[in-house]
């Protein structure tokens, strides 16, 4: 250190030391602290009790061979050097991996809102809470596209529940607060601030989901995937869900809790969540959003849309983003008309075009 920084603490008592208290002035002594308890504590006292572990079993079935590779047992010559295929090939083997994960109590009677992958395949979920009270839990359902999933428990009387925030809201340098079991320490609780919104999946590298996620630099590990982030006054605004490893640590991605609270509701009034579709592959364009390919047959096709069209608005909105266009979809949602307007040939069109939801496509 410094010395420079080493000699601020004796400069500023000196002063005092050689002076003392001036004649005729009372010395003003500061008022007691009576409460150092923080804004976090109070945040985490609202929510805390409806944070819970979620531990998992699954069977795993891994094929004979003792690890050899496949393409070696098919291999005659491979076979006959090691005596014929009946002493190498053996019948699957299983085994049961246990993992764990974090959930929050979101109804009383027994609703735990989670990541998909936290519960995905299991064969056994069993949820523990803050006292200390262990319960076997069951998958209402579970939305891969999404990530999320909803466990229930059989509760003999209501269990707490987390204020639930308003995700809209969150900007850019609020208070962020996780809260989880990472690596097996349960009720952890870590401090950050929320670095950006609205953070598209697809530009994480990650194509499969469709998610539009909260950035936070609030400390998320393994452990904490389904656990809430709070903001400062104890609601929850988010579902943890990603961390970045490797290059760029330590950035973690929250589902919004706004799109969470919407797709639970449909896991637990239906078993599954809806996502429309129209059929289009999108890449970005300088001008807009170029149409890459078009589903045959597919809502997008039935509307008239090509490969090569440029689409500048959905919905009245002008897009630059295939992943605006993806929300703008969302928003409308299955059965329900979205209009579209676009450059083809140097002429602009305006289309009409229904999704369909994305099961029916897939299928």
């Amino acid at each position: 250190m410094p010395a420079s920084l080493r000699l601020l603490p004796l400069l500023g008592l000196a002063p005092a030391l050689l002076v003392g208290p001036v004649a005729g002035v009372e010395a003003r002594v500061p008022p007691p602290i009576t409460s150092r308890q923080s804004f976090v504590a109070e945040a985490v006292r609202q929510a805390g009790p409806a944070v819970v572990r979620i531990d998992t079993e699954r069977t795993i079935t891994s094929s004979g061979g003792d690890g050899i590779p496949p393409m070696f047992l098919r291999d005659p010559l491979f076979r006959q050097f090691f005596g014929g295929g009946a002493q190498l090939q053996q019948a699957p083997r299983k085994r049961t991996a246990r993992g764990q994960g974090t959930g929050v109590i979101f109804q009383e009677e027994g609703l735990i809102l989670t990541n998909a992958h936290v519960v995905e395949d299991t064969t056994r979920v069993s949820v523990r809470l803050v006292d200390g009270r262990t319960m076997e839990g069951s998958v209402v359902g579970t939305d891969p596209v999404t990530d999320l999933a909803v466990v229930r428990v059989a509760a003999a009387e209501p269990l707490p529940v987390a204020p639930l925030g308003d995700s809209d809201n969150v900007q850019v340098g609020d208070w962020a607060i996780a809260v989880g079991n990472p690596f097996g320490l349960d009720n952890t609780v870590t401090l950050g601030i929320i670095s950006s919104t609205n953070r598209n999946a697809s530009k994480l590298g990650i194509t499969d989901k469709r998610l539009d996620l909260i950035q936070t630099d609030a400390a998320i590990n393994p452990g904490n995937s389904g656990g809430p982030l709070l903001n400062a006054g104890g609601e929850v605004v988010g579902i943890n869900a990603l961390v970045r490893t490797g290059p760029g640590a330590g950035l973690g991605f929250s589902i919004p809790i706004n799109r969470a609270r919407t797709i639970a509701d449909q896991l637990v009034r239906n078993g599954r969540a809806s996502h429309a579709m129209v059929g289009l592959a999108l890449v970005k364009d300088p001008d807009g959003v170029r149409v890459r390919s078009v589903m045959p047959n597919g809502p997008a096709a039935k509307a008239g849309l090509k490969a090569g069209d440029l689409v500048l608005k959905v919905a009245g909105e002008s897009v630059q983003d295939p992943s605006q266009f993806l929300s703008h979809m969302e928003d409308s949602g299955v059965g329900q008309p979205l209009s579209i307007a676009l450059r083809r040939d140097g002429r602009e069109l305006q289309l009409i075009v229904t999704p369909v939801e994305m099961a029916s496509l897939q299928g």
